[in-house]
């Protein structure tokens, strides 16, 4: 594993997701924070179920309305298999989080993060994906990774 860079206190990962939300409410959690890019970790970020986050809309969107900068990062997202496998409840949570940390471990995550998020002082990068909640999400998982490479780093999920 990379060694462990540190940062200046306060740095924050933050998590959102947009299901059961409504564009106002999205958009005002990320300027509450004062989020400056939006990383979009989902596998599908263009389906018709995306609504307002549909990814070349919520880029527009994040750009015209907050000021936010938008990038999508497959390297975060999980493979088909294991998210189908999920969905179809043929493998628990539990499963899901073993699997995914090792695709994590297989794709070097921890010196992605090394060289492409440690250019901004402030942190203030917000990991997307759909689900209402972090608990059963792989961003949780990603946000984890970040704070393992990055001591002090806190997790905020909005």
């Amino acid at each position: 594993m990379a060694k462990k860079k540190e940062i200046p206190p306060p740095a924050k990962i933050f998590t959102i997701g947009f299901t059961r939300k409504s564009a106002e409410t999205f958009f005002e959690l990320l300027e509450l924070h004062q989020i400056t890019e939006v990383i979009d970790v989902r596998l599908y970020a263009n389906t018709q179920f995306a609504g307002f986050a549909k990814a070349p809309d919520l880029k527009f969107f994040l750009k015209r309305v907050s000021s936010i900068e938008y990038r999508r990062d497959l390297k975060f997202a999980p493979t088909e298999e294991l998210f189908k496998s999920y969905q179809k409840q043929i493998i628990t949570w539990a499963d899901y989080e073993k699997i995914f940390a090792q695709i994590m471990k297989e794709r070097h995550i921890e010196s992605h993060i090394q060289r492409n998020y440690s250019d901004s002082p402030e942190f203030r990068y917000c990991l997307l994906c759909t689900e209402v909640s972090a608990e059963n999400c792989h961003r949780r998982l990603v946000a984890e990774k970040f704070a393992e490479v990055f001591d002090g780093m806190e997790i905020i999920h909005l």
